[in-house]
């Protein structure tokens, strides 16, 4: 029970410092929002064909996968880069803190903002723009949210192994997620005139499988219960992939 109350306590000072940074609100919570009212406005929210679907239907679940990356790979690079080169990782670690209390703590806040993104996103599409997400399809939403927190937020901690200074970490990771970001749906929705070189190079990284996978959730062409295996599996192939890495690479001291 103590390392769970440590945990807690990890996960809320976690949550409170990024409620303490207005550019980490400003990235995480708020350019979201602005995408998606952005391209409703650019594109319209006409219902579309046969299904009666409104065009933001298309949009919410790329940004709502941007929203993840965001909260997770992008806030664990950034944040973790500058504690250890402000000396603060160092002083954990001569605690008596276990580095998996840590490490979890940072996580579970990732997956708290994952979370809260998730209620804004989904939220303002249903109120604002009438989008629908398919009932039978929140199992399969819930599991993709999960798992992409998890494993991004292990990619994100893995990033922050190479990231030499707290003023290159938003350079390194923006450099490395907004080109996956047209290459993988999120933006802009699959066209039979997409070069074939993007589509390849999208499906080789977890992003597109987070967009497609969410994706299924608000298509009402899909019957059942959506359960994309093969997208979950290419998430947690890198979510492991980044956290052996994590463990082989981490650093508690500055590079400086």
């Amino acid at each position: 029970m103590t390392r769970l109350r440590q945990l807690r306590s990890e996960t809320y000072f976690n949550l409170l410092g990024f409620r303490r940074s207005p550019a980490a609100t400003f990235f995480t919570i708020v350019l979201p929002i602005i995408f998606l009212v952005i391209f409703t406005s650019i594109f319209g929210n006409e219902r579309m064909g046969t299904t009666g679907a409104r065009v933001a239907t298309v949009y919410v679940p790329g940004i709502l996968a941007l929203s993840v990356v965001s909260a997770t790979f992008v806030n664990q690079a950034i944040v973790t880069t500058i504690k250890r080169e402000n000396g603060l990782l160092k002083a954990v670690r001569a605690t008596p803190l276990p580095p998996w209390v840590f490490l979890g703590g940072q996580i579970a806040s990732s997956l708290a903002l994952t979370g809260l993104m998730t209620v804004l996103v989904v939220g303002i599409g249903r109120i604002a723009y009438g989008v629908e997400i398919q009932v039978a399809a929140l199992p399969s939403l819930i599991i993709t949210l999960i798992l992409a927190g998890a494993a991004f937020s292990a990619m994100g901690l893995g990033v922050s192994c190479i990231c030499p200074s707290e003023n290159a970490a938003p350079a390194v990771t923006n450099m490395i997620v907004l080109p996956l970001y047209f290459l993988s749906e999120v933006f802009i929705p699959p066209s039979v005139g997409t070069p074939r070189w993007m589509t390849f190079i999208g499906d080789l990284f977890p992003i597109k499988h987070l967009a497609v996978a969410l994706g299924r959730t608000f298509d009402p062409l899909v019957e059942g219960v959506p359960m994309p295996a093969g997208r979950w599996a290419v998430i947690a192939a890198w979510g492991l992939f980044a956290a052996l890495a994590t463990v082989r690479g981490f650093r508690w001291t500055p590079r400086r």
